[in-house]
C-alpha cells in the first residue's frame, strides 16, 4: 500500500499550455516532461456500493501495462488530499477479484458480492509528467507535476480534464502549498478537491457530489488554536466544494453558500484578537474583503433581479479567469498548514490560543455583545448596519461552536441574532425600521444573551 498525498487544481487549456513552459517549472524540472495515453476503466455495483463506502476501483492501461487500482478517500481538505492506494500489475484486461481481499478491502463492504462490479464509466486523457526539485532548506522534497487533458465519460454524458495534479513524492506536504502558491501568482489556478472518479459519478447524477463536509468536532475543553483550525479548515474546503459544483450547474443557491462560507471566513480571522496578531493574517483579510467587496453586492442585487441571477455563471466563469480566488484558496491553505496565525504572537497571545474553548468563546460573546450596544439600535434602527462585522463574527461562532457552551437556548440565540443580521443587510425603508426594532428587543431578552452579555 501507498499513501498518496497530492492538491488538484483546475486549469483552463491556455494554462495547461502555459504550465508547461512556465519558468519555475522549467527551472525545477530534473527529468524532463515525459507524455502517456492513460485509459481508464471505473467499477462499481450497480447500487453504487463503492461510491458510498467512498472507494474507487479501476483498471488502467498505460501503454503495454495494465494496473488494477483502488483508492479509499482517506483525508481530503481545501484541495490537500491523502489517499490511500493499492497497485496491482495484471496480464491482462479484467478485474483480479482476488487481489481485493482484507489487507485493502473496507470492513463496510465485507459482505459485498464482488462478481457485481461492471463497468461503469471511463477517464481516458494525455498526461505529460515531470519530477519537480523543491528546495525547503536542506530537505530533499521532490513532487511530480502532471499536466493531464482528457475526458470522463458516463454513458451519454461527458466532462473535460484539464487540470494540473502536483502530487508528493518525498517530503514534507506543505511543498505542495508551496509550489501551488508560486505557480497561482502568475496563473489562474482552481483548487479541486473532486477526483477523476468523483466526475464521472456525478455525470450519472449530479447530486453525487458531497457539497457539505461533515461538521469539525468540538469540544468546551480543546485549546482555542485546535478549534480555529478545524473551523477555517471547514470553511475553506466547503467554499471549494461549492465553487466546484456551481461552476458546474450554475445554480443560484450554491452562488449563495460559497459567499457564506467566505463572509464566514473574513469573520473567524477577525475574531481571535491577541491569540492571532492582525500582521500575520493582514493579506489574506485584505484579499477577502476584496472578493466580498465584489460578489456580496451582486447576490444582494441578485436576490430581487432575476436576470442578475441570469448573468451570475458568467460572471463567477470571470472570476475563475483570473487567479485571484485560486491563489486565495491556496494562500490560506498554506497559512492553516503552517499555523501561521501564531507567527509573532505575544506571551498573552500563546495563552489565549491555549485557553478552553468554552471559557474563550463565552469570552468573546460576552464583550462581543457588550459593544453591539443594542438598546441603541432600538432608538436608532437605521445605523444598524454599521454592526454587521460584529454580527458576523457572533453569527460564525455560534453557527459552528454553540454546542461548546454550557449555556441554556444557544440554538434560539444563534436563530434570533441570524434575523437581526438579515434585517442589518437589507436596504432600509419605512417598513424595515420596526422590524430592526423589535428583532433588536427579541434578542436582547433572551435567556442566553442575559447570562452572556452581562
Amino acid at each position: 500500500m501507498n499513501k498518496e498525498t497530492e492538491i488538484k487544481l483546475r486549469v483552463s487549456r491556455e494554462t495547461l499550455n502555459a504550465l508547461r513552459d512556465h519558468p519555475l517549472l522549467k527551472k525545477r524540472n530534473k527529468s524532463g516532461w515525459e507524455q502517456r495515453e492513460l485509459f481508464n476503466q471505473y467499477y462499481d455495483t450497480p447500487a453504487r456500493d463503492l461510491a458510498q463506502a467512498k472507494v474507487a476501483l479501476r483498471l488502467r492501461r498505460d501503454g503495454e501495462q495494465i494496473i488494477q487500482t483502488l483508492k479509499t478517500r482517506g483525508q481530503s481538505v481545501a484541495g490537500l488530499s491523502e489517499r490511500n492506494e493499492w497497485d496491482w500489475y495484471l496480464s491482462k484486461a479484467k478485474l483480479d477479484l482476488k487481489k481485493l481481499d482484507d489487507s485493502c478491502w473496507p470492513a463496510s463492504l465485507a459482505e459485498l458480492d464482488k462478481k457485481q462490479l461492471t463497468p461503469l464509466f471511463s477517464t481516458d486523457f494525455t498526461r505529460q509528467k515531470a519530477e519537480i526539485a523543491w528546495g525547503r532548506g536542506k530537505a530533499r522534497t521532490v513532487i511530480e507535476a502532471a499536466l493531464d487533458l482528457g475526458k470522463v465519460i458516463a454513458g451519454e454524458g461527458e466532462e473535460e480534464i484539464c487540470e494540473l495534479e502536483l502530487e508528493l513524492r518525498q517530503g514534507e506536504p506543505a511543498a505542495l502549498l508551496e509550489l501551488a502558491c508560486e505557480l497561482a501568482a502568475d496563473l489562474p489556478l482552481m483548487p479541486c478537491d473532486i477526483s477523476k472518479a468523483e466526475r464521472g459519478y456525478r455525470l450519472f447524477d449530479a447530486g453525487s457530489y458531497s457539497l457539505h463536509l461533515p461538521a469539525p468536532e468540538l469540544n468546551g475543553e480543546m485549546p482555542l488554536d485546535d478549534a480555529f483550525s478545524a473551523l477555517a479548515w471547514h470553511l475553506l474546503g466547503s467554499s471549494q466544494r461549492l465553487a466546484e459544483q456551481y461552476r458546474f450547474n450554475g445554480h443560484w443557491k450554491l452562488l449563495e453558500q460559497w459567499l457564506q462560507q467566505l463572509i464566514d471566513l473574513r469573520a473567524l480571522l477577525g475574531s481571535l484578537g491577541q491569540a492571532a496578531p492582525r500582521a500575520s493574517s493582514r493579506e489574506l483579510r485584505e484579499a477577502l474583503d476584496a472578493l466580498l467587496a465584489d460578489w456580496r453586492p451582486r447576490l444582494l442585487a441578485g436576490q430581487q433581479d432575476d436576470s442578475l441571477r441570469h448573468n451570475a455563471p458568467a460572471l463567477f466563469a470571470a472570476e475563475l479567469q483570473g487567479n485571484r480566488w485560486g491563489l486565495l484558496s491556496l494562500q490560506l491553505s498554506r497559512w492553516l498548514l503552517q499555523r501561521g496565525w501564531t507567527a509573532g504572537r505575544n506571551n498573552r497571545g500563546n495563552r489565549q490560543g491555549a485557553a478552553p474553548l468554552a471559557s474563550w468563546l463565552a469570552t468573546l460573546i460576552g464583550e462581543e455583545g457588550q459593544a453591539l450596544v443594542l438598546k441603541r439600535y432600538q432608538q436608532q434602527p437605521e445605523d444598524l448596519g454599521e454592526q454587521l462585522p460584529r454580527l458576523e463574527r457572533l453569527l460564525v461562532w455560534l453557527r459552528l461552536a454553540r454546542s461548546a457552551l454550557d449555556v441554556a437556548e444557544t440554538d434560539r440565540l444563534f436563530g434570533e441574532l441570524g434575523k437581526l443580521h438579515s434585517l442589518a443587510c437589507q436596504a432600509i425603508t419605512v417598513e424595515l425600521l420596526p422590524e430592526r426594532q423589535t428583532q433588536a428587543q427579541i434578542v436582547q431578552s433572551l435567556k442566553a444573551w442575559k447570562q452572556l452579555v452581562r
